[in-house]
Parts: C-alpha cells; sequence; structure tokens
C-alpha cells in the first residue's frame, strides 16, 4: 500500500508535460472533529494518488488545511473523494486567479497539531464564535466605512507584494505573532471600531475573528474566503477591486496578479518589483524579491557569497552547508542581512548591489530585453507557449529562451499564433505559441535580441 511520493519533483515535472493536460490549482479548509487524523490522511493519500493530485495539506483533530493541484478532467471525481466525508460536503473550493500546471509537483500530506499554527490554547474560548462573513461588494462598502479598522492578517513577506487600500500590515514572521500586536495596537477601539480582517483564503481569519471576539471586540467582520474568492467576485460582478498588486501564494508560483499595480520593490537593488524567488544557493534557500536585472547579475542568489558557491563542485557545496542551521535564516523571508536595498531603506541612495564573484563571463557585445517567460510545453507538436510580460516580439526576431535546465537557446522566430491565432506580433499581456526544438520548462525567461 503506498502512503508516499515514490517520484522526485523533476521527474513529476516532465510527466505532467509530457501528459499535456491544463491542471487546476486550489485550496481549502475545514474545522471539523477529527478522531484519527493519521487514519484520515492515509485515507486521502489512497484516494487522491490515483487522480494525480499534486500539493500540501496538513491534518490534525481539528480539520484539513490544503493547497493542491489536479488536471481538470478529474475535478468531479476527486470533489466525490471529499463530499464522501459529512464535514466536508459542499465545501467552498478556491479556485487559483491564475493556473500554473508546475504549482505543485508533490503530495504531502501531514499530520499536525493544528491546520493552522496559531499557538492559540482552543480550550479557553469558544473557537465557533466567529466574525461575521462579508462578500466581496459588502467588503467594498464596509472598507469606505470611517469607522471601520482593516487589518491583513498575513505576514510581512505576503502583504508586501499586495494588500487592500489603507489596510494595517503587521510587521510579523508568522499569523501567530500578529495576534496579541494587533490586539494590544487596536486595544482602544474594541467597541467603537468595526474590526474587519483578511488573509489569503479565510482560514486564518476563521480562527482569528473568534480570538478578537473572545478578547472584547463587539464588531468583528471577515473576508469570506479571503483574497482569492474575492477576486473571482469582483471579476464575476464587475466590481472594483479595493485589493491592489500581486496575492502571495504558497506554492510553486509564488504569486497571483490580482491587478497592475506593483507596490513593492526589489530587495537588491529598489526597482519596482513584486516577483518573489528563493535563493539558488540550495544551503541558504532565502525567499526574496528579486528583478530581472539583478536576477541576472547575481544569478539568482541573494548574495555575493551565494553566487560564488553555486559555482563551486556539488560536493563542496555538501561539504560547506553540512551541519549548517539555516532555518531561521530561511524563516526569516525577505530579511536577511544581506539584502542591500531592503536593509538600508533610510538611505536608499546609498544602497548598492554588491556584484558576485562569478565565475561565468557575460559578453558585452550580446544586448538583450527582457519580454517574457515560459507558460506550458506541449511535447507531441513541440511547441512551447510564452507569456508576454514586457515590450513586445514580432516575425524575424531574433530571441533568446534562457534557463537552469534549458540553458541558453537562441533562434528566429518564423511563425506564431497570438492568443489562438496566427499573427505578426504579440505584445505585453498576449499569450504566444511557436514550435521549438527543446523542450522548455517554467522557470524558463524569453529575451529579444
Amino acid at each position: 500500500m503506498q502512503l508516499y511520493n515514490t517520484l522526485s519533483a523533476e521527474e513529476r515535472a516532465i510527466m505532467i508535460d509530457d501528459a499535456g493536460k491544463q491542471r487546476l490549482t486550489l485550496s481549502f479548509y475545514a474545522y471539523a472533529q477529527i478522531e484519527n487524523p493519521t487514519q484520515f490522511r492515509n485515507e486521502l493519500f489512497l484516494a487522491w494518488n490515483p487522480l494525480e493530485v499534486l500539493g500540501r495539506i496538513y491534518v490534525a483533530h481539528e480539520g484539513i488545511n490544503a493547497q493542491l493541484s489536479l488536471p481538470a478532467d478529474h475535478f468531479y471525481e476527486f470533489k466525490d473523494t471529499i463530499e464522501a466525508y459529512d464535514f466536508m460536503k459542499g465545501i467552498r473550493l478556491n479556485v487559483a486567479v491564475e493556473h500554473d500546471d508546475h504549482s505543485f509537483l508533490k503530495l504531502t500530506i501531514k499530520v499536525r497539531d493544528k491546520i493552522v499554527a496559531d499557538g492559540l490554547v482552543d480550550q479557553t474560548f469558544d473557537v465557533t464564535n466567529i466574525g461575521i462573513h462579508l462578500k466581496a461588494k459588502e467588503f467594498n462598502e464596509l472598507l469606505e466605512d470611517p469607522n471601520t479598522i482593516v487589518v491583513d492578517m498575513r505576514n510581512h513577506y505576503e502583504s508586501e507584494i499586495g494588500h487592500f487600500t489603507n489596510a494595517i500590515k503587521p510587521d510579523v514572521d508568522t499569523f501567530r505573532e500578529s495576534l496579541p500586536i494587533i490586539e494590544d495596537q487596536l486595544s482602544e477601539h474594541k467597541q467603537d471600531k468595526k474590526l474587519l480582517m483578511y488573509c489569503t483564503g479565510g482560514i486564518r481569519c476563521e480562527k482569528a475573528s473568534a480570538y478578537f471576539k473572545h478578547k472584547g471586540f463587539e464588531n468583528v467582520y471577515q473576508l469570506e474566503g479571503g483574497i482569492i474568492e474575492y477576486t473571482r467576485q469582483v471579476k464575476a460582478e464587475g466590481l472594483e477591486s479595493k485589493f491592489i498588486g500581486k496575492n502571495f501564494v504558497f506554492d510553486h508560483r509564488l504569486g497571483e496578479r490580482i491587478t497592475d499595480d506593483i507596490v513593492s520593490q526589489c530587495h537588491q537593488c529598489g526597482k519596482p518589483c513584486d516577483v518573489h524567488t528563493n535563493c539558488a544557493n540550495e544551503g541558504c534557500h532565502l525567499l526574496f524579491i528579486q528583478c530581472e536585472e539583478c536576477a541576472t547579475a547575481m544569478e539568482g542568489c541573494c548574495s555575493a557569497d551565494c553566487s560564488t558557491i553555486i559555482h563551486l563542485p556539488e560536493e563542496e557545496q555538501k561539504t560547506i552547508r553540512r551541519g549548517l542551521k539555516n532555518g531561521n535564516k530561511i524563516f526569516k523571508k525577505g530579511k536577511s542581512d544581506v539584502l542591500t536595498f531592503k536593509n538600508n531603506e533610510d538611505n536608499h541612495e546609498f544602497a548598492v548591489l554588491q556584484k558576485p564573484k562569478s565565475i561565468v563571463k557575460k559578453d558585452p557585445k550580446i544586448k538583450k530585453t527582457y519580454v517574457g517567460k515560459g507558460t506550458h510545453f506541449f511535447p507531441k507538436p513541440s511547441i512551447g507557449q510564452f507569456l508576454i510580460e514586457e515590450n513586445e516580439i514580432k516575425i524575424g526576431d531574433r530571441i533568446l529562451i534562457k534557463g537552469t535546465t534549458t540553458g541558453n537557446q537562441e533562434l528566429v522566430i518564423d511563425h506564431m499564433l497570438v492568443n489562438g491565432t496566427d499573427s505578426e506580433k504579440a505584445v505585453a499581456g498576449d499569450s504566444c505559441t511557436f514550435k521549438l526544438p527543446f523542450r522548455i520548462r517554467l522557470s524558463d525567461k524569453l529575451y529579444k535580441l
């Protein structure tokens, strides 16, 4: 009886590409009394593994918290597996705003003490006495009320790239840290103000609203379904999005574009940017915001030291990171001392990006302009799909496709489809496809030479 993954992430990515199926990325949660979380976990793995479900799922005595992806043609079979449990019948599934077939590459279901690490002793208050749920239209209306205080219940690296206007954004690393800070800051407004909360998918607000009511806040409201469901309703009903920027997500994508606003900056040079990345040095893997120029200059690393390390032989890299305790460094997510601009916010004009001790010499004669990123590869016809994010490309252009595995591949475009139709040119926002003599990955970048 298989109850664990047998494929590596790389092997799974190739299988997904070869299958050529569209995958859905979704999330859901449910608070319930689960007597045997381990048995429940095993049942889910056995039901989901044949359906090619991949994701990160936490189960506990108090319920389930899931972020996952699955082939679109298995959706209803998957829905049947969760609705076999009474507490998940009719459950809301938050479908992602942007889809990425590689959003998850393993199926991981873990048994935890809690489905969200909140640091609370649930027995000390009524966790079912939650705040009033609001839909997008109601939430927008309450935002305009001068007696409303809106609070972002997410962590600093989430709210940094996108948030609701005028929201209080606690500078915290974890959810559990935010609860006492918010209570202390808003202690004088327990009766006279409306406390309006939001998070990614709603789960953190579910527990936080009960906690704040227990602490004496009389008017507690929460965004139903979080930012994900809010965005769906805004689009469906033609409402104004009061959320600006990107919604941080906990999968390979690291963010979904909600509006065109860029509200954050590159942590290395200060250029407007909201693209999170993990340091390319496996011994670091720090999460931070990095623009395309810094990604090229620093080779995807957070510091000159890390950029030097990635060029060492693999065995030497393993020796360097053996025994090191990097957990705290990684956990700080965007607060490392090596991030030049991020840590010199009072002296931005003096923040200088240190050049790495790079072994690779770049050819100064070749100038390239960033255009977009790979979004899909269709293996049988050998066609690559790209999202044009900046500038434009047209028939006859010489392009460069660059990636860690792909390397540097140059070719001239002689034919392409733009948004499914033959076209001479593709501009920002377009999806274009053309034949390729090699496989691309989702991390590949597209440049015009």
